[in-house]
């Protein structure tokens, strides 16, 4: 994961009104109306992973959810997922990490085994510019699909996933929540003007929000950071509050929209943007051909299951179920 966004997104989050915004947001309604944002609790989220002899640290909160006239305690797992490409293994991290936590519990007294386990919302918050093509259930990755008899016993674990990218400026605009304008100031970095206008929209936000003294310093720490991620060459020592330093930075903005004009430098990022698109596709298409090699291997399946599991024309697969007996 970046660094920007390992401090930038983990100081968001380490504040329960931004965690807050994040399910009222961008959960499932049946899910966030159940939960009283009073009593969240962060938790540590620091482990080290025996699988894979690797520190991980994600957030975990925990929130109390009153369901059907009672109150139980739910723990909020957030994965803060910012790679170039969209990891395909996410169902089974997902499931080692969640069970890292569960040990943890069990190691520092929190539950016993004969109490049980308390339940968990694995929640992936993912930004990249490919949108979002892995599996949501380890379930879904058992291929091809075991028998009746052996699906019992076969592994399940759901995430919930947040992609940033897949929401549109306006249905961001109508959560006009401070979350959304940071969201909004992600997707709009394909160019200098449309990040000016998704600034001036997060300071209208901040103005308007009774919390302002105290989100105000906490988003300007993040904007200075993805500015200076973006390479804005401007100077940023000064800029100490969106809302009071806002003339500044619009007048630092506006020298870079002009400066973007002059020398066609969002021509320029479309065109990368193209390339990368471009890549991704070649990149997902390598990865379903080798989906259907390994399901032509068992000999189970049609060409017309396995072009509908995997996305792939069955022109394509029958090319390769021939170069398959070469």
């Amino acid at each position: 994961m970046a660094n920007h966004y390992d401090t930038g997104y983990k100081e968001l989050f380490s504040y329960p009104e931004f965690v807050q915004q994040l399910l009222e947001g961008f959960a499932p309604p049946e899910i966030s109306e159940l939960m009283d944002f009073s009593t969240l609790k962060l938790h540590s989220g620091n482990y080290i992973t025996p699988l894979f002899e690797e520190k991980f640290e994600d957030l975990v909160w925990s929130v109390q959810v009153n369901w059907q006239g009672t109150t139980q305690e739910v723990y909020l797992y957030l994965l803060l997922e910012f790679q170039s490409r969209v990891d395909r293994t996410m169902p089974i991290r997902l499931m080692h990490y969640v069970a890292c936590f569960y040990d943890h519990l069990l190691k520092a007294k929190a539950t016993t085994p004969g109490k049980g386990l308390p339940p968990v919302f694995p929640v992936v918050l993912y930004n990249g510019t490919e949108r979002w093509s892995a599996k949501h259930d380890i379930y879904d990755m058992v291929q091809p699909t075991p028998p009746v008899f052996l699906q019992p016993y076969q592994p399940h674990l759901r995430y919930y996933l947040i992609d940033e990218g897949a929401y549109t400026d306006e249905e961001l605009a109508q959560r006009h929540s401070p979350l959304s304008g940071i969201f909004s100031i992600e997707n709009a970095a394909t160019s200098w003007e449309s990040l000016q206008q998704a600034v001036d929209r997060i300071v209208a936000i901040i103005q308007a929000d009774p919390h302002k003294p105290r989100i105000d310093p906490i988003i300007t720490r993040w904007v200075k950071r993805h500015l200076q991620r973006l390479g804005a060459g401007i100077n940023l020592e000064a800029l100490t509050s969106l809302v009071e330093d806002k003339n500044m930075l619009a007048e630092n903005l506006e020298n870079l929209v002009k400066k973007e004009r002059l020398e066609g430098r969002q021509e320029g990022r479309q065109e990368g943007r193209q390339e990368g698109r471009q890549e991704a596709e070649k990149y997902a298409l390598q990865e379903k051909r080798e989906t259907v090699r390994h399901l032509l291997s068992f000999g189970v399946l049609n060409d017309e299951q396995i072009s509908e599991a995997t996305g792939l024309s069955i022109h394509d697969i029958a090319k390769l179920r021939i170069e398959g007996k070469h």
